[in-house]
């Protein structure tokens, strides 16, 4: 059997917690930032979590963690 091979994309995107779930960072925050509030750029640095319903799906996009 072939070996299974980990999607490329989805690993630049999505990491794995400490409790086995996927992590990923809000898109908007890499540049025109001069336009966008403090608060709005404060929140798109946190790092948000998989809901649980595209869990399956990036599990199978990343069989190696």
């Amino acid at each position: 059997m072939p070996k299974i091979k980990t999607n490329r994309s989805a690993a630049k995107r999505f990491r794995k917690t400490g409790s086995g779930k996927f992590a990923f960072s809000k898109s908007h925050h890499r540049h025109i930032l001069t336009s966008k509030s403090p608060k709005r750029k404060r929140g798109l640095r946190q790092a948000q979590l998989i809901c649980t319903s595209d869990m399956k799906e990036v599990r199978r996009l990343l069989p190696n963690g």
